[in-house]
């Protein structure tokens, strides 16, 4: 998985501030602002994220509680849509 490399790390690091920003600014974790945005893109997409820890699934299960402005979710997709991301399947659009 390349994203996981120091080169996809130093790829994607615009990105990772721009979440890491939101995440201070909301006082919530990258995870759930990553989480908030796909909740924000259409009724019928319902992120799944794998956890095998208790605190992980509850964190996961807060980010419900995140609300993104619509020009909060429009800067994160025009951060996505101007990068070549390393990541194995790519993201989600919708």
């Amino acid at each position: 998985m390349p994203q996981y490399t120091p080169k996809g790390y130093e790829k994607d690091r615009a990105v990772l501030g721009l979440l890491g920003d939101l995440a201070r600014e909301k006082n919530a974790t990258m995870a759930q602002i990553s989480l908030a945005w796909m909740l924000c893109k259409k009724p019928w997409i319902i992120p799944i994220p794998g956890s095998r820890k208790p605190e992980r699934l509850r964190e996961n299960l807060e980010a419900a509680q995140v609300s993104l402005t619509a020009e909060e979710v429009a800067r994160i997709d025009a951060a996505l849509d101007g990068m070549n991301l390393a990541v194995f399947g790519g993201h989600a659009r919708a």
